[in-house]
């Protein structure tokens, strides 16, 4: 597909925060650039959008290339079109962001990422081009949205404890919550399956498993549910 435009227009490209936690923190994907410009630099994963792809398909293609990452949860983030962003030529970004649970996930770089690493949100190396911006805006978009929808369940395991459902809010949010009060307010929703199982193989008393039952959510979404913690 060839184009041709009277006027000079800016390149298209999409980058990607991809969050992921662990036992310890909430953390974020980055690949080690193999390529000018900023070689060896530590990056957001994302490239240049084809001519017969949207921009779901761009992003969700980037992931899978450059880190091995597919079927997430991904949503559009913001638009970063600062004059000098890039230094090759104008770059116009449309970022995201997206939830993975590590368990399932494996990363490996690929294409022009000489390596894919997590690291700590709050332990963050010198990225390239303006990413470092891009993260904070992700971050802050996170710790806003997992308030009012139940994005958070896209960290977690399928079964989970609610200790476990704690501690992801927790970690996005960057403060601690009283146990008896999240409690309180997570059952409130109506939106957990307490299971017939426990925990296994742990050193202290096995907790209750639970599921999200995102099926009801969907429905009582359409109807003006709000989901709130």
């Amino acid at each position: 597909m060839s184009v041709t435009y009277r006027y000079p227009r800016p390149a298209l490209a999409v980058d990607c925060v991809v969050f992921g936690l662990d036992e310890e923190d909430l953390k974020v994907l980055l690949i080690r650039r193999g390529v000018d410009p900023f070689a060896g630099r530590w990056a957001l994963p994302g490239g240049f959008v084809r001519l017969e792809e949207t921009l779901d398909e761009a992003a969700r293609r980037e992931l899978r290339e450059e880190a091995g990452i597919e079927k997430v949860y991904l949503e559009q983030l913001y638009t970063f079109g600062a004059v000098d962003r890039d230094p090759r030529e104008r770059v116009v970004s449309v970022t995201y962001y997206a939830l993975v649970k590590l368990s399932e996930h494996r990363v490996r770089a690929a294409t022009d990422a000489r390596e894919a690493a997590w690291f700590a949100i709050d332990d963050l190396p010198k990225l390239a081009f303006d990413h470092e911006t891009i993260v904070d805006k992700a971050i802050t978009r996170l710790r806003g949205k997992v308030r009012y929808a139940p994005i958070g369940f896209e960290l977690l395991p399928k079964k989970f404890t609610l200790t476990q459902l704690q501690r992801v809010y927790e970690k996005v949010l960057g403060y601690e919550l009283d146990k008896r009060n999240f409690r309180k307010k997570v059952a409130a929703t109506g939106l957990l399956v307490e299971l017939d199982e426990v925990e296994q193989d742990v050193a202290h008393r096995a907790a209750r498993l639970y599921t999200f039952d995102e099926k009801t959510y969907r429905k009582l979404e359409k109807e003006g549910f709000l989901f709130e913690i």
